[in-house]
């Protein structure tokens, strides 16, 4: 008994000393660095050697690029294509058309008659003749520089991109003579087909072509400069053979990524914050797919296209949609919700997880993951803030239907029953889950808000406002727990080691146990060198529970903590070993920079440190976090609630923070003190 005894004590110590600690957050060593236009640039003089990988997309096309630099400076390139709406047989989530290029795959290029290729001069002049890569750079587009030669008499400019509506992408080529003499390029002519056998393509046979532009040989004299381009594209009877016009397409593409850049700005005292959030939101829009079903967001990652989830779509990227005010991207929202409509059924049986192959099929493998509270909640808060009635008339069949299948579901506890949760058994997640049961939980307030603006009947409303409050309650019963020492939830009913879902209750605005889950997702337990491990005491990490921590910690008012690691994440992601965005996870999937998250990473600022909170189609309430070292920040041109607009958060007098919102040319001033909620009306 009194070993017993001492071994309690040693645990409870143990335990006590990690929800005291403070963790020291590991030194960085930034590898790129922020430039004046925008973009981020690495330029490889140590260190070597270096890989990774990045994603780019356009409607009808994703690249993939890995990309590395040996240690004697040489540049490889590996790329994969993606044909979202080019779709193969059996009919499968990642059945779409895909053609990995690598560097011996290209046309050859030859200087002064000497063999380039690879990225190289051939072993036997090498040693003559290397290349040194001086610069890449990223921003929407991928760009690198280099030079050729000992004398470096050579430059070569590479800018590789996904065309902005065409299934192709460009790889373009500029040498430039930087030397005293003349110099003779070539290029030579390629124009390759590949085709999957016809009974392994639907509707109708695809192909996919490489093919030069402007190949043969170019003489150069001191200061000139010759363009080639290599063209990667998908052809079948519904989409010709196009000659494409690399200029144009490159201007499109810049055009596409400024458009992103220029709604909803942020605006902070922190260069990294401000950067990370553009490049998110590049991320997050460029992954839309023109499909037969319309516009539709996918993941990426080589895997998830022309497909929708209830997570990464529904739940995740769509709220982040409404404030962005992008044509394409919210037409892609409601065609995602309507899709999932169309699975509706008077036998309350649950909506699919995710809807594939343009609409063609479903997947529903790891059965009902909460799915339907993953719908009503995006739904709802989607429809809100978008502040549009006939937009939200559309989705409220959808979100009542949801709404009442997962009243149907709750057990016996009074929480929500559900299968598995959004991680698909990786991880234990009971029969009734705290992610499952916060989302119905905030999805009940969404619609008594938004039932109000459409004439719903007031029985209806009062209802679930009830069950909201009754839910708040039975989360707190059932989930409320010592966990590992820490006072938080457990996960799920038997659930003894600390998860990072344990954040949601946060970002929906239960705050009951704010301070021991704060304490718990920023332990030892819980945090790593790569944000929240998924489970205590495992190496798995998945980006999106960080991202939703980070969230909840601001509205919960842990400021300067949040803040802390907030900066910590955002400088990891967009200036380290892995850039330039939120990644879906490790060791899985290689850390794929899944889009949906980084609609997640600008719900940040937007739900967290702005305190946005959606109240009817042109309102809202805000608790602004200003960390104490700033004396202001912004968001510029919003485009939400009916409105566009800016708000503006300023440091007043007294310790009272100053919201402004400027539109049309006028502005309105609020008055509020530290952590204080205030309505907006536009």
């Amino acid at each position: 008994m009194m070993r017993a005894g001492l071994s309690f004590c040693i645990l409870t110590l143990t335990v006590l000393g990690l929800s005291a600690q403070s963790i020291d957050l590991p030194e960085q060593q930034d590898r790129w660095s922020i430039q004046p236009d925008g973009s981020i640039e690495w330029k490889p003089e140590g260190r070597l050697p270096h890989n990774d990988h990045i994603e780019m997309s356009g409607e009808k096309i994703s690249m993939w690029i890995q990309y590395g630099v040996d240690t004697s400076g040489k540049l490889n390139l590996n790329r994969s294509f993606v044909f979202p709406s080019f779709r193969l047989l059996p009919q499968r989530t990642v059945s779409s058309m895909m053609y990995s290029v690598a560097d011996n795959d290209l046309p050859r290029f030859l200087i002064n008659d000497r063999l380039l290729k690879a990225g190289t001069f051939n072993a036997a002049v090498q040693s003559d003749q290397p290349e040194k890569v001086t610069s890449i750079r990223l921003k929407g587009i991928m760009e690198t520089s280099s030079f050729i030669g000992r004398d470096k008499n050579i430059a070569l400019h590479r800018t590789l991109f996904p065309s902005v509506t065409q299934p192709l992408a460009i790889e373009k080529w500029v040498f430039v003579n930087t030397g005293k003499q003349a110099v003779k390029v070539e290029m030579e002519y390629l124009n390759r087909e590949t085709r999957p056998a016809a009974e392994r393509t639907t509707p109708v046979q695809h192909s996919f072509f490489i093919s030069t532009l402007n190949e043969g040989v170019k003489n150069l004299q001191p200061g000139d400069s010759v363009v080639f381009a290599i063209i990667y594209q998908a052809v079948n009877a519904n989409n010709p053979f196009i000659k494409a016009k690399v200029e144009e397409e490159l201007t499109a593409r810049k055009n596409r990524v400024n458009q992103f850049l220029s709604l909803l700005q942020l605006e902070t005292p922190d260069e990294i914050l401000n950067t990370a959030f553009a490049f998110a939101k590049i991320r997050a829009t460029e992954s839309i797919y023109k499909t037969k079903g319309g516009y539709l967001h996918g993941p990426g990652g080589l895997r998830y296209y022309a497909a929708i989830w209830a997570n990464d779509q529904a739940e995740y990227i769509n709220p982040f949609f409404a404030y962005l005010g992008d044509e394409v991207a919210n037409k892609s929202a409601m065609n995602a919700y309507r899709w999932f409509a169309k699975y509706m059924n008077p036998e309350y049986k649950p909506i699919p997880s995710s809807i594939i192959a343009e609409g063609d099929g479903v997947w529903q493998g790891a059965k009902d993951r909460g799915d339907m509270a993953m719908i009503a909640y995006g739904a709802g808060r989607y429809a809100l803030t978008f502040g549009n009635k006939d937009s939200a008339r559309v989705l409220w069949p959808l979100i009542e239907w949801c709404l009442e299948y997962l009243k149907r579901k709750i057990n016996d506890d009074g929480v929500v029953y559900s299968d598995s949760d959004e991680l698909e058994g990786r991880f234990p997640a009971g029969k009734a889950n705290l992610h499952t049961s916060a989302l119905y939980y905030d999805a009940l307030i969404s619609a008594s808000k938004l039932g109000r603006l459409l004439g719903i009947s007031p029985t209806q409303i009062k209802s679930y406002e009830a069950q909201a409050k009754q839910m708040k309650g039975n989360i707190e019963k059932y989930f409320g727990a010592k966990v590992e020492g820490f006072d938080t939830y457990r996960y799920y009913k038997g659930n003894d080691t600390l998860r990072a879902w344990i954040t949601t209750p946060l970002t929906v605005g239960i705050f009951d146990r704010k301070e021991g889950t704060i304490a718990a997702l920023f332990s030892p337990r819980l945090w790593t060198s790569d944000g929240l491990a998924s489970l205590a005491g495992n190496n798995t990490f998945w980006d999106r529970s960080t991202l939703y921590a980070l969230r909840g910690v601001f509205a919960a008012g842990e400021t300067e903590k949040a803040l802390r690691f907030l900066k910590y994440y955002s400088r990891r992601r967009l200036l380290g070993e892995h850039v330039p965005y939120p990644v879906e996870a490790y060791p899985e999937g290689n850390q794929r920079h899944l889009s949906a998250e980084s609609g997640l990473y600008c719900r940040i600022y937007l739900e967290g440190m702005f305190g946005i909170r959606p109240t009817g189609f042109n309102s809202f309430t805000i608790t602004p976090r200003l960390p104490k070292g700033w004396d202001q920040m912004a968001l510029r041109n919003v485009h939400s609630f009916g409105n566009v607009f800016d708000l503006e958060i300023r440091r007043g007098s007294k310790e009272s923070i100053l919201a402004v919102i400027k539109k049309d040319g006028n502005e309105k001033k609020y008055i509020l003190k530290d952590g204080e909620t205030k309505e907006i009306k536009l």
